[in-house]
């Protein structure tokens, strides 16, 4: 018998993460049925579960690799001196996210920020999968507290803020905008980037306006 190649092997097993991601985002995790998973890659029963037990390994394995991906990207940027403002860093990082599964659809919007919807509630339910979205969400969490550490050392950033704080405030913005995509439609990570830049601009004494004159 001919041995299967690994880049075979990682193919299939990107098939299948991919289809589950589709069938999750469109129908909700509960109502997803292994048939349904089964259905929408075109493959046996036999091939599917040689990868995967079940749909909580399914979804555990989606999530696991989203974070994972995060992950690494800010911990790159942490080690930049000094890492990059974070409105640029955070389209940056989002902005590749999104584009690396944007040829997942639903309805002919992307899945993505739909299935980021359904895990939340899911983790209420099951113990295994919010078990990796604590690890997944504490390393991305640490990972932005030393990009927070690297603007205070290069002057960037106020000292007397404490980088958890900061680092839940971004993770927060990037969730929220996630979120408001499902809600009301796609957005480019532009949009995030600007708002957080204008947010950074703001002073403590409001600028004076055009034309206007002093004394």
């Amino acid at each position: 018998m001919a041995r299967v190649s690994q880049e075979h092997l990682d193919a299939r097993r990107r098939q299948i993460l991919d289809g589950a991601a589709v069938c999750f985002a469109r129908n909700g995790f509960h109502a997803t049925s292994m048939q349904d998973v089964l259905k929408e890659v075109g493959l046996s029963a036999g091939a599917v579960y040689r990868y995967f037990s079940g749909k909580d390994e399914l979804i555990g394995a989606i999530v696991g690799e989203v974070l994972g991906s995060v992950r690494g990207a800010f911990e790159e940027a942490s080690r930049q001196s000094p890492p990059p403002p974070p409105d640029a860093l955070v389209a940056s990082v989002l902005g590749s996210v999104l584009a690396a599964r944007e040829y997942l659809l639903v309805d002919g919007r992307p899945a993505f920020p739909r299935l980021v919807i359904q895990v939340w509630p899911e983790t209420l339910r099951n113990a295994e999968l919010a078990a990796v979205l604590r690890e997944g969400y504490g390393s991305v969490r640490a990972a932005w507290a030393k990009i927070v550490e690297g603007y205070q050392r290069a002057g960037m950033m106020r000292p007397d803020v404490e980088p958890d704080h900061v680092a839940r405030t971004m993770i927060a913005a990037v969730l929220g905008f996630i979120a408001q995509q499902s809600l009301f439609g796609p957005a480019p990570v532009e949009v995030l980037r600007d708002g957080l830049r204008a947010l950074m601009s703001m002073r403590d004494e409001p600028a004076p306006m055009p034309g206007s004159q002093s004394g």
